[in-house]
């Protein structure tokens, strides 16, 4: 029988003022990077050949140049894994970082959201998982903790999946409060602390579920994505199954914010780094038709608070496009201009320097596109030493060991 020849991810290097873009999809990770031009994209990987990446983040706090991702194996499951060095080497935990409590009855299925903390806890950093949990870390990320209030919460039993599964898919800190943290899961809803994670309650007051035989229930509710400003962190948006929404009360109350959009329902969102009413999303047709309205790829973009929205499109593909683009799949720089990028289904990225007026293509012919983030490289882009790799228990070893 032939020998399989190994799939060797190609390396990238960055160095200060450097854009980077962190592409999962669902065979392995992609980074991209550019200078500040954004007019030419090196294109590395893939790693984790062939494994799903549904979250990826960048921790530049302490001088770190820290990419996080989490792929997920058919065989072993879902990991958490970390490079120092833009990807050239990747720390392999052999027992998974995160694991529930044997207690808990229950077991990690995905990672959906990884999150840094504040600037002022270089340390902490969040996940969102599958079955929908939070689970925190306050070692940069060497052991991760389940949060018990969140799990316990008398809602959860109730809580169902929705088409991704029983997933923990948004997690906002609040740079003004820091007892106070906002996430979202499908399909419980919104919850938010304000006492650092002893006891949440559901935020999804104004939310309206005309799917359901109650039209505004308590929880239960289908959000897609929420996003807050960060110098404004009241100021909430919510992409729902059926409807945009907004909140200038951290979530206490919403209203319908969906005035100029051809559909109501999608998935991806991102708001401007610095102006409060700029926010983008892309529609898509309908629950049962999840491709752009009149077969348009469009990017629509408020820049009133969602009081109006402008479609933006030129550069994408406008005739028989039946593209999808996913929860976690659109996202911005903090340059001047703002960059604003998306992947589709179909493996293809889109990228925008002028703050979504025109658009390019910056790669194409990738794996179905999960996940997209994008960040500038601060500091001498040196390597340091990698998160040390969890050591298996003694049997766990004998486990793979016999598995082997």
């Amino acid at each position: 029988m032939p020998a399989r020849p190994a799939i060797s991810a190609k390396p990238i290097s960055a160095r200060d003022g450097d854009i980077l873009i962190l592409v999962g999809t669902n065979k392995g990770a992609f980074l991209l990077r550019s200078d500040r031009s954004r007019r030419k994209w090196d294109v590395g990987g893939p790693h984790f050949a062939g494994r799903s990446v549904y979250a990826m983040a960048y921790d530049g706090r302490e001088g770190r140049h820290r990419i996080w991702a989490a792929p997920k194996s058919l065989h072993w499951g879902a990991e958490l894994c970390a490079s120092d060095d833009f990807g050239r080497r990747w720390s392999r935990p052999e027992v998974p970082r995160i694991s529930f409590p044997e207690a808990s009855g229950a077991s990690l299925a995905n990672v959906w959201q990884i999150e840094p903390g504040l600037d002022d806890e270089p340390d902490r950093l969040f996940c969102g998982v599958e079955p929908s949990a939070l689970f925190e870390s306050r070692d940069g990320g060497e052991s991760w903790s389940l949060n018990e209030g969140l799990w316990n919460h008398p809602h959860r039993p109730r809580w169902m999946p929705g088409g991704g599964g029983l997933c923990l898919h948004t997690i906002l800190t609040d740079p003004a409060r820091r007892d106070r943290l906002t996430i979202a899961t499908s399909t419980g809803g919104v919850y938010r602390t304000d006492d650092g994670g002893k006891t949440w309650q559901a935020r999804n007051r104004g939310i309206q579920a005309y799917f359901l035989k109650e039209k505004d229930p308590e929880f239960g509710q289908c959000v897609h994505k929420v996003v807050r400003h960060p110098s404004k962190p009241d100021r909430l948006f919510l992409q729902h199954h059926f409807g945009l929404y907004r909140s200038d009360d951290a979530g206490d109350t919403w209203r319908e914010a969906a005035g100029g959009v051809p559909s109501d329902f999608g998935f991806a969102m991102a708001i401007h780094p610095r102006n409060t009413e700029t926010v983008y999303i892309v529609p898509l047709q309908s629950d049962e038709f999840r491709c752009p309205p009149e077969g348009k790829l469009r990017v629509y973009r408020t820049r009133d608070g969602a009081r109006s929205w402008k479609p933006l499109a030129r550069g994408l593909p406008q005739e028989d496009c039946y593209d999808t683009v996913l929860r976690d799949a659109l996202t911005v720089d903090r340059e001047d201009p703002v960059g604003v990028y998306f992947g589709t289904r179909d493996g293809r990225l889109y990228g925008s320097r002028d703050e979504g007026e025109s658009w390019s293509q910056l790669a194409e012919n990738l794996p179905a596109i999960t996940c997209v983030r994008a960040v500038t490289v601060r500091g001498r882009a040196k390597a340091r030493a990698r998160v040390p790799a969890a050591r298996p228990r003694a049997g766990e070893r004998r486990r793979r060991k016999k598995a082997a």
